[in-house]
Order: C-alpha cells, then sequence, then structure tokens
C-alpha cells in the first residue's frame, strides 16, 4: 500500500524534537511501560522478579498505576476481576520461571471466564534462548510452552525495536471476543539495554469486531419468530459483551423464557415474568429446557455446569450464538453462528417478528414453584438464611467475587445478582482461591464502591496474603469468610461416593485475630447477626473481614 505525503503525520517543530532527542537513561523496560500508556492503560498487576527489574524501574518513569501482590496467582486473580469489571485489557507483569508458572492457574479461570488480563513475563537473557541448559536462574527448556495451551496467544520480543508492536498485537487479541489472557515475553537483557528510540506515542490496537453472517440470523429469526416454546439460555458472552439489555428486549419480544448460566449471572433481571433465574443444576429446568421447540443459546459453550452435567438432551432445534468457534456444536448439533453475543442479538432484535405467548410466564412460575418445593423439602433453612442476609447487606450496584465453596455452589443457582457484571465467580476452571484477590483487583478498578469476597476457610488459606495488600493499599473490600474446619464440598462430594472423607479437615487460624494482625478490622459473626456485620463492614471505608463459623449442606443434585 503506497502513501500520500499528506498522510504523514504532521509534527510541529517542539514535538519533532522531541522524538529526535528521546530523554536519556531509557531501557527496554520503558518502551513496555510507554506502550501500555499509549494503549490507554492506567493500572498493572504484577510482582518484581531478577528478570524482570527493568520493567518495575521504568514504572518509576511512567504515570501507570502499580498494584502489587503477594502470590502472582493471586496478581493473575487480581488482573482476571479487574478485566472482567471494566472490560479493559488488564497488564499482568510477571518474572521468569516461578514467578511464570505460578500464575498459569489464573490465566486459566481468566480463559475460561473470557477475562481480558495482557501477561508480560520477562525471560532468561537472549544468549540462554533456545533450549540449551545453560544454567540460568529460572531457566525453563522453552517458558512459552507451558503457556502456550492457556492463553490466546503468544508474542515474542528478542529486540527492543520489538516490544511496542508485540504489546499492541497483544492487546489486540486479548479484546477480540472471545476476551481472553494472552502472553508477551521479553529477556532480561532486552528490558535493561539503554534505547535511544524516540518515546511510544499513542498506539492503535482496535480489535476485530465479530459479526453474525447475514444467512444465519434470517434462519435463526425465523425459527423464533415461529417457535411455539422458544426458550433462550444467556451465558457469560452476554455479560462480556455487555448485551443484557439487547437480550431483555429479545426475549420480551417474542414472550421467551430466559435462564441465565452460573457464568452469565445478571445478564437477564432475576424478578423477570419470563426470568427461570439460574437454577441449571435442577432436573425440572433441565425438563422445561429440553421440552423447547427453538432453543437460542447466546454466549455459552453449554459445558458441564450449565448442562446439568452432560445430562441435557435438547428434543428441539438449537441455536447457538458463541465468539468462540471451538465451542460452536461442541456439545449439542446447532444452528451455529460464530459471532460476538451483542452484535447477534442486535441482529437478531430487528430480524425477528414479534410472537406473544400469554403462557409464558405462568409455565415460568410452575417450574419455579416446583424447584422451590424441592428445595424446601431438603429442610436447608441454614443455607437460604445465610444466602439471605449476603443478599440484603450488599448493596445492588456492588461486585461480588466467590471462591470454590458451599456459599458459593448456592449462590450460582439462588442468588439475585440485581446487576449485569456484578457476581463473579471460579466457576470456569474451578480454581481455590479466587474471591479475594479478585476482589482486590476489582476495588482497584472502582475504589468508588464496596466489594465483597466469599471464601471458605480453605480457599481462603490460599490468598491470605493478600490481606497486606489489601491494608497497603486500604481497598474498599470486605471479605466474608465461612469457616467450617475443612474442604467443605470435597467433604460433602466423598462422603456421598465413598461415605467417608480424606484430606478434607483442615487445621486453621483464627481468622479475626489473623486479620487484625494486618491492621484489618474483623468480627466473628452469627446467621442471625450476619446481615448486620457485613452491612456495617461493607459500609466501613478500607479492607474487614467477616468470619461466619457454619456448617453449610448443598442441595441434592438431580443429575445423579
Amino acid at each position: 500500500m503506497s502513501h500520500d505525503h499528506d498522510d504523514r503525520p504532521q509534527l510541529t517543530a517542539a514535538q519533532a524534537a522531541a522524538v529526535l532527542n528521546p530523554p536519556a537513561g531509557r531501557n527496554g523496560g520503558d518502551l513496555v511501560v510507554e506502550s501500555l500508556q499509549g494503549l490507554g492503560a492506567t493500572t498493572v498487576f504484577g510482582l518484581p522478579g531478577q528478570h524482570a527489574l527493568g520493567m518495575f524501574d521504568a514504572l518509576r518513569r511512567s504515570s501507570l498505576r502499580y498494584v502489587g501482590l503477594r502470590v502472582e496467582n493471586n496478581a493473575g486473580f487480581a488482573a482476571d476481576a479487574y478485566g472482567r469489571i471494566t472490560g479493559e485489557v488488564a497488564p499482568l507483569l510477571l518474572s521468569t520461571g516461578p514467578g511464570a508458572l505460578t500464575s498459569l492457574a489464573a490465566l486459566q479461570e481468566a480463559a475460561a471466564a473470557s477475562a481480558p488480563v495482557l501477561a508480560i513475563s520477562s525471560q532468561i537473557p537472549s544468549a540462554g534462548l533456545g533450549g540449551g541448559r545453560h544454567g540460568y536462574l529460572h531457566e525453563l527448556r522453552d517458558q512459552q510452552a507451558s503457556v502456550r495451551d492457556i492463553v490466546k496467544s503468544v508474542h515474542t520480543v528478542r529486540t527492543a525495536s520489538q516490544i511496542p508492536s508485540a504489546i499492541a498485537a497483544a492487546w489486540e487479541s486479548a479484546l477480540t471476543a472471545p476476551h481472553g489472557p494472552v502472553w508477551v515475553e521479553i529477556p532480561q537483557d532486552v528490558l535493561l539495554a539503554e534505547t535511544t528510540l524516540p518515546v511510544v506515542s499513542a498506539m492503535d490496537a482496535t480489535p476485530r469486531e465479530l459479526y453474525p453472517r447475514p444467512e444465519l440470523t434470517i434462519a435463526a429469526a425465523h425459527l423464533l419468530s415461529n417457535a411455539e416454546r422458544p426458550v433462550i439460555i444467556a451465558g457469560g458472552g452476554v455479560v462480556r459483551s455487555d448485551a443484557s439489555g439487547k437480550l431483555r428486549a429479545l426475549a420480551e419480544k417474542i414472550d421467551a423464557p430466559v435462564v441465565t448460566t452460573f457464568g452469565g449471572k445478571g445478564a437477564f433481571p432475576w424478578e423477570h415474568p419470563l426470568s427461570l433465574r439460574s437454577w441449571l443444576e435442577d432436573r425440572h429446568t433441565t425438563d422445561f429446557l429440553e421440552d423447547a421447540d427453538v432453543l437460542l443459546v447466546v454466549g455459552s459453550g453449554l459445558g458441564e455446569l450449565s448442562s446439568n452435567y452432560h445430562t441435557f438432551r435438547p428434543r428441539g432445534r438449537v441455536i447457538q450464538i458463541e465468539a468462540d468457534p471451538g465451542k460452536l456444536e461442541s456439545n449439542h448439533p446447532a444452528l451455529g453462528i460464530h459471532s460476538d453475543a451483542r452484535e447477534a442479538l442486535a441482529d437478531l432484535l430487528e430480524a425477528v417478528e414479534r410472537r406473544e405467548d400469554a403462557g409464558a410466564a405462568e409455565r415460568v412460575r410452575t417450574v419455579l414453584e416446583k424447584v422451590r418445593v424441592r428445595i424446601e423439602a431438603q429442610e436447608l433453612t441454614l443455607e437460604q438464611q445465610v444466602l439471605a442476609a449476603v443478599r440484603e447487606a450488599l448493596p445492588d450496584a456492588a461486585p461480588s467475587f466467590w471462591d470454590m465453596t458451599i456459599l458459593a455452589y448456592w449462590a450460582w443457582s439462588a442468588f439475585d445478582a440485581r446487576r449485569p457484571n456484578t457476581m463473579h465467580s471460579a466457576q470456569g476452571a474451578g480454581g481455590l482461591g479466587y474471591g479475594f484477590p479478585a476482589a482486590i483487583g476489582a476495588a482497584a478498578a472502582d475504589p468508588t464502591k464496596p466489594v465483597l469476597a466469599v471464601s471458605g476457610d480453605g480457599g481462603a488459606m490460599y490468598s491470605i496474603a493478600e490481606l497486606a495488600t489489601a491494608s497497603q493499599y486500604d481497598l474498599p473490600l470486605t471479605w466474608l469468610i465461612v469457616d467450617d474446619g475443612g474442604y467443605g464440598i470435597l467433604r460433602e462430594y466423598m462422603t456421598g461416593a465413598f461415605g467417608e472423607t480424606t484430606g478434607t479437615e483442615l487445621a486453621r487460624p483464627d481468622f479475626v485475630a489473623l486479620a487484625e494482625s494486618f491492621g484489618v478490622p474483623a468480627v466473628r459473626t452469627s446467621p442471625e447477626s450476619l446481615a448486620a456485620d457485613l452491612g456495617k463492614a461493607l459500609a466501613a471505608p478500607g479492607p474487614s473481614v467477616v468470619v461466619l463459623p457454619a456448617l453449610l449442606r448443598m442441595f441434592e443434585p438431580t443429575h445423579l
């Protein structure tokens, strides 16, 4: 492509002088932070390490805000939450080898949840690359091989001039639907070497838009317009693409009941007459979905948790809108539409004909009543009381982050998220320790709202070090720890499967005294005083901990 002379950037004399005479004392690390600033980043997460010190020194010369956590995996969870809350790229600065590897579980969760995390890792010096066994500190035979199965894309830098382009390409990849984590790695010597390259200016890394093919929209609209019993399953893709308004408009136009997956919590109003809520682990819901003659699945791959553990067998036509082409028809034959959820719903909304079904809301009420009767028969009043107390204490707009714990398993099905993009959990990859460090990332993203983290005592021990982070940055978050003396859900699974448990019972600290040793106010509560204690903690500035000693039970599954 040729360029006319008039297309070239026109610089003032002062700008030209700045480009031709960049400030002294810059290195490859400066090119990293200048690139991030040029792309619009404001906050970075991470941990320093020997090979990465060039990047961290450069932070000192930048306007970027640094939030440093105590464990790389927790820094990854914080970046994940920042990406989910803002929809923007969350840079994550890591060191080589152990530092890089310790972040992998968090990057797996970011991949499963489509969170745009940009991991920038250092590497051993260039002389050691290529698989030779030189014995450098942190040396791996092939560091990229350890991350390639997890992230969307890998971007390698070998010279200083490659840094801005590699970071811009990774940025674009992270924000192209489906969002996800990406990886850039830069050798230590490249980060430390002085550079005379001009300061990086604003860069364009606009992601590709992912539109549906028009013939597929027409086919889907025809099926939905002529359906007798259409139903919609709304997944995390609706939340990620900010499409909840379009979803509601479509559901109301064709009178289609909507169930949200656990990743799609808040995508559809809980109290809406067409809302089947999130009772996916319930046979009454599964039966209702199977009875649909046309089932529209938006932003979900219908994986294990979204299909009642793969017991779901749709009998009608399935239309699946999904940004990840690998998930199209991966579990059920469908009219597969490869598209961002927002774009596809916008086109469908225009193309479908209005369809009225006076009985749809009544059928929804019938299913929800059957679910209620089933749960109430199990005498789980404590669990419902605790969940109701959390809902009462939490402001509607405040985000919550749930670890893999029994109360979270209840919340997936029974918690009213009230607003889109406010309830998040680690149900994508299912790793422990997500809740509290993720809440740190959300509080860093928007310190004007209180943030709630929910963990069990087992999951809490994964991230207890981050009490120091919350205290250091004085972040407005409250950590609810449900202390039952072990891995509660695994205790239930093992008892059910084998009649006894192994490895599930845990010694643990006095969480109140431990939090206070970090300078974080803490209180021990009861189910009766939980709503008041939690509300008080959430209303107070800075971090706080609320400990609830309670042995919660799960409701009976229907898939066994």
